[in-house]
């Protein structure tokens, strides 16, 4: 864009004199950029003041810089591109930040991979000791299959092996001993341990019965400072790539009480919305109660800006990368996630009747209520909760969420936008798993699959978040929480090895993917009267960046690289020169 047209774009703002906030002299003016407001009419400007933290003006250079005084730091963009910060919609930050503390753990692509960890901590811990290899997800592994029992007792035949993916697991014949889960050993509730049909013995795959394992993996246990630490360098982290913001999906009290001593060691360089983990297990009253006392947090009833409990988190289904997601119809048979039942649809964790109760107590309470739901039929069930209570009260107001939302379908989008209900989608999914969702199912089932374009056309407010598990480093992590890495996806629909974009009718344009990540999630986390965008009156969260994001080729998109952040006009990250 030439600087002429650019600056008949920034003519269309409101006249400086009607929109400066301040009655001093700015702090500082970021002048002759390309500022990328992300208001309601994605406004261009050239320049931003910033004064006790918050954006005062936003226009053209030469009229924001009439507003210097003399202690007015001014700072030349040079034509470089400025974005609200960036958010993401779920993370769980404190237990991702510590993965790594006893010991590194490797890239794996392959079964091979795998083992080769195994055998390596076999020999690096002592026989009969535990060995847990957690969230290696078959559909990112080259064989997409979990690792057999065999392999497994091949591989460390002294020690106890749990290959987790979350709830399922892949087990050794060691570990199954140990936890009593023999040919008469029956599950219950929810969860099925796998057999052999010929012979009744598992098979060593447990789906969303990994509970059952007697784990004692030994591990270097951590000070309260060092767990700390590890969180404030993920956090930095987090600002590296432009994160300003982050809504911990299922934080316990543990982590809440990190994020407080963060908070008070004016070491938190990133907004918390939390929501607080609440389990689905036990009598109703009891999970109504345990609900109503977390609407009495401080943290809810007096959080700010910075830190605050939004809501509650549950889990209704299992997962799309262990083939345990709750769908409409069948999964279908499969070697890929070892189903040999044609009628598996997946499992469903709570009853309706319970789950439209967890809501009301949610909705009644002011709390914003979301539930991991990946499959359609989980999706459906949960927009069926949001529908039973909103008869007798509103739920639009407390911004209830669906939690994944992968799979979705025409009527749930439209329901979804009846009743003010939210998404956060992890484009990072698509991006690492189309592949294996495209030949398990077939292109045309995944019609639905993060229908974003669908979503921002329904008028659904989706946020992009990265469902952050593991690892400090965002391409490196499990679920990378790069948001220009979430940006390209969305733009490109593109994925890592799938030949050709899923379902490209549902991309989003660069505009919207700018929204998905920056004003879409302030809503999601109540803060877009806050943050989000830049406009007069706001925080001054924002990121200077290396390239422009609105006319750079598409691909160089996802290598964008964040030269600045900004957190209530406080640098919290400069990339150093090479």
């Amino acid at each position: 864009m030439s600087l002429r047209l650019f600056a008949c774009l920034c003519l269309l703002l409101p006249p400086l004199a009607s929109v400066a906030a301040a009655a001093e002299a700015p702090e500082a003016i970021y002048h002759h950029g390309k500022i990328v407001t992300v208001d309601d009419k994605f406004s261009l400007a050239e320049a931003l003041a910033v004064g006790q933290g918050r954006v005062v003006a936003v226009g053209a250079s030469d009229d924001v810089l009439k507003l210097k005084g003399d202690g007015t730091r001014l700072v030349d963009l040079a034509g470089r591109t400025v974005i609200p910060g960036l958010m993401d919609s779920h993370s769980h930050a404190t237990g991702a930040a510590m993965t790594e503390f006893d010991h590194p753990i490797p890239v794996m692509e392959t079964i091979a991979d795998v083992l080769a960890y195994i055998k390596a901590r076999a020999a690096a811990v002592e026989p009969g000791d535990w060995i847990v290899l957690r969230q290696v997800f078959i559909t990112r592994l080259k064989e997409q299959r979990y690792p057999t029992k065999a392999e497994l007792d091949a591989t460390a035949p002294h020690n106890p092996v749990v290959f987790s993916t979350g709830p399922d697991a892949s087990v050794s014949s060691l570990a199954l001993k140990l936890s009593g889960i023999d040919k008469d050993f029956q599950p219950t509730g929810s969860g099925k341990i796998e057999r052999d049909p010929a012979t009744g013995e598992p098979t060593g795959i447990l789906r969303s019965a990994s509970r059952y394992l007697k784990t004692k993996a030994k591990s270097r246990s951590a000070s309260e400072a060092q767990r700390d630490e590890r969180l404030g360098q993920l956090i930095a982290d987090y600002n590296s790539v432009g994160i300003t913001g982050i809504c911990d999906r299922d934080a316990s009290p543990g982590a809440i009480a990190q994020y407080v001593r963060l908070r008070a060691a004016d070491a938190l360089n990133v907004r918390v919305a939390i929501s607080h983990g609440v389990s689905n297990s036990g009598p109703a009253e009891d999970i109504a109660q345990k609900i109503r006392e977390i609407a009495a947090h401080p943290l809810h009833i007096k959080g700010d800006d910075r830190l605050r409990i939004i809501g509650v988190k549950t889990y209704l289904d299992g997962g799309m990368l262990t083939g345990s997601a709750y769908l409409r119809e069948p999964w279908g048979l499969s070697k890929i996630y070892s189903i040999d039942d044609p009628r598996y649809r997946g499992l469903l964790y709570i009853e309706p009747e319970l789950l439209a109760a967890m809501v009301r107590a949610a909705v009644e309470s002011g709390l914003q209520f979301t539930a991991h739901s990946v499959g359609d039929g989980a999706v459906h069930a949960l927009l069926d909760a949001y529908e039973e209570v909103n008869e007798t009260t509103p739920v639009a107001p407390t911004r209830p969420c669906i939690t994944h939302s992968n799979f979705m379908s025409r009527e749930a989008i439209d329901q979804a936008k009846r009743l003010g209900v939210m998404v956060d989608i992890q484009p990072a999914w698509l991006y690492l798993d189309a592949h294996t969702l495209a030949a398990q199912f077939g292109y045309e089932r995944l019609r639905y699959f993060q229908p974003l374009a669908s979503l921002f056309a329904a008028g659904v407010t989706a946020g992009g978040g990265s469902d952050h598990m593991q690892k400090i480093g965002s391409l490196r992590s499990v679920n990378p929480y790069n948001p220009f890495l979430g940006m390209w996806t969305a733009i490109t629909r593109k994925s890592k090895y799938y030949a050709r974009p899923l379902h490209p009718e549902e991309a989003l344009s660069r505009e919207q993917a700018l929204r998905f990540y920056t004003i879409n999630n302030a809503r999601i986390m109540f803060l877009d009267h806050v943050v989000g965008s830049l406009e007069i009156g706001k925080q001054a969260d924002f990121v200077v960046l290396d390239r422009d994001l609105l006319t750079c080729p598409v691909d160089d998109l996802r290598d964008t690289q964040a030269l600045q952040t900004f957190l209530a006009g406080k640098l919290v990250y400069e990339r150093k020169a090479p």
